[in-house]
């Protein structure tokens, strides 16, 4: 009866009135105390709904039961295979639909169907690693930043892999906690890549230049990383291991780990280089005078006339000690103290070591000067804020006696005369208010 008195009814119904009552219904059909039979005759109305040409009344049909956990199944699926603006709704927040029926829904739906399936609490693995692989821009994006969805590792590197040239991909990866140090390092390459080719691309500088400037400022940011990683179990040597499979590990990177007092990247890199234990490379390291530091040196496959530097290096470390900062910076004095050690032995075979060298110093001598220059403005700005404000003195110029006349030509004008004057502002708020 309910059935028939309904669709009779919708049949001469606006719009906007068969949406009302498909929204009332379905209130109904959730909450009312109907009895088996009214229930059954409801969720058949409701089904007959899916095909009303109105898109007002399908959706809300969507907004209705796209919380319940009494929704009817089959009307929730059929919604979540809608026009993306009514599938979004139950596709975000629908507690009915399996992970295989999301997967689905989002290998057919469009960006905005995709990005709902994103943004869903507690999105399950399967469905995260699903949206990596076929998901749009705009989908992964809503992804990355949804800090309830179970994001695999391997799913965040494809992420990077089909969208790393994407900034805004990018910054969506790195606001997500706990990001493994590989998959920063990933960011990284990806990042200098994307600026390689702009800058390149409307020719700033040479291809050469290039190439420099950001192969320096990747290996900056893996110095970065891997001070940050040495809290992680392994840290520095899952980052390396990476490092060398994506032929990013070279010995100018751990020169510069060296110089920025950091030693667990320059150990961990001999660890996976000469494939010996990491407590056996650290001793040798420690004794990095004696020959059997020497024989490790070689065993990992490093430059030869690079082991002087080194050396200069791991000395100036025993001195200065590391940074307990973990800044990562190039330290100006390692730096310093590493250039007058091979300045002095060398004749003619170091020149290129000292150009890099002398490199590194430009360098730390910019950062010195940057903390400098930040640490007087924010020393000036705090002097600025705590200083004592001046007294207002405002004129009396209610009495007309009080305001000079115009002076005589060739004399001068007599000045106001300057009164302390006391504001009541109790009154002013008054009659403000009043007003």
């Amino acid at each position: 009866m309910i059935v028939r008195r309904f669709l009779q009814w919708a049949q001469t119904a606006a719009p906007t009135q068969r949406a009302d009552g498909a929204s009332a219904l379905a209130r109904a059909y959730l909450y009312a105390d109907l009895d088996p039979l009214q229930h059954a005759e409801a969720e058949v109305a409701l089904t007959g709904l899916l095909d009303d040409p109105s898109p007002l009344v399908r959706r809300a049909l969507a907004e209705s039961f796209a919380s319940a956990v009494a929704a009817p199944h089959h009307i929730v699926l059929a919604l979540a295979d809608d026009q993306s603006d009514i599938s979004s709704i139950v596709l975000a927040r629908s507690p009915l639909l399996a992970d295989s029926e999301l997967i689905d829904c989002a290998a057919i739906g469009d960006p905005i169907a995709q990005a709902a399936v994103a943004i869903r609490p507690a999105l399950s693995a399967s469905v995260a690693a699903a949206l990596a692989e076929i998901g749009a821009r705009e989908a992964l994006i809503t992804l990355a930043i949804n800090p309830a969805a179970e994001l695999p590792v391997f799913s965040m590197r494809r992420m990077i892999e089909r969208f790393g040239a994407d900034g805004e991909m990018r910054e969506a990866l790195l606001s997500r906690p706990n990001l493994p140090a590989d998959l920063r390092s990933d960011l990284v390459a990806a990042t200098a890549q994307a600026l390689s080719v702009f800058v390149t691309e409307r020719a700033w500088m040479s291809q050469e230049r290039t190439l420099r400037v950001t192969r320096e400022a990747r290996d900056k940011a893996h110095v970065i990383i891997a001070a940050a990683s040495e809290d992680e179990e392994n840290g520095p040597a899952r980052l390396v291991a990476h490092l060398r499979a994506s032929g990013q590990l070279t010995a100018s990177l751990a020169l510069r780990a060296l110089l920025s007092r950091n030693a667990s990247l320059f150990e961990a890199a001999l660890a996976e280089l000469s494939d010996m234990p990491s407590a056996r490379v650290a001793g040798l390291v420690r004794d990095f005078r004696g020959a059997g530091f020497a024989a490790l040196y070689r065993k990992a496959g490093l430059p030869e006339a690079l082991l002087p530097a080194f050396r200069a290096a791991l000395d100036a470390l025993e001195t200065l000690g590391a940074d307990p900062d973990r800044s990562a910076r190039l330290s100006r004095q390692m730096v310093e103290r590493v250039l007058t050690a091979c300045a002095a032995m060398n004749g003619g075979t170091l020149d290129k070591l000292i150009a890099v060298l002398r490199r590194f110093e430009a360098e730390a001598a910019r950062e010195t000067a940057r903390d400098l220059a930040q640490s007087i403005a924010t020393t000036a700005q705090g002097a600025w804020l705590a200083r004592e404000p001046e007294p207002l003195l405002l004129t009396d110029l209610d009495d007309a006696a009080a305001v000079p006349k115009a002076a005589p030509r060739g004399q001068t004008r007599p000045s106001l005369p300057q009164q302390g004057f006391v504001i009541d502002f109790a009154a002013l708020e008054a009659e403000l208010a009043a007003a």
